[in-house]
């Protein structure tokens, strides 16, 4: 997973439910315009030890990546989670 003192890295979010982590979106530039979604999921029905679920999502454009972001997001929203970056 990307962090944020590495190149390429553009954003990350953080989405929480009654304190506790459910989700975290990262963006990380690609080459020629493409970009990359970095998903951890903790799914609130999982021990809070366990391990994320993690995984990658390819997208050829920074826009077709935002979108994913943004419904993702509201997503959350409506399951009644904050967020912050």
């Amino acid at each position: 997973m990307a962090r944020k003192d590495e190149p390429g890295y553009l954003f990350e979010y953080e989405a929480r439910k009654e304190g506790r982590t459910v989700a975290i979106l990262r963006g990380v530039e690609g080459v020629n315009g493409a970009m990359t979604v970095q998903t951890e999921v903790y799914p609130v029905t999982a021990h809070a030890s366990a391990d994320p679920q993690i995984r990658p999502y390819a997208f050829p454009t920074r826009e077709l990546a935002r979108r994913f972001v943004d419904e993702a997001i509201l997503a959350l929203e409506y399951l009644g989670c904050t967020l912050a970056e």
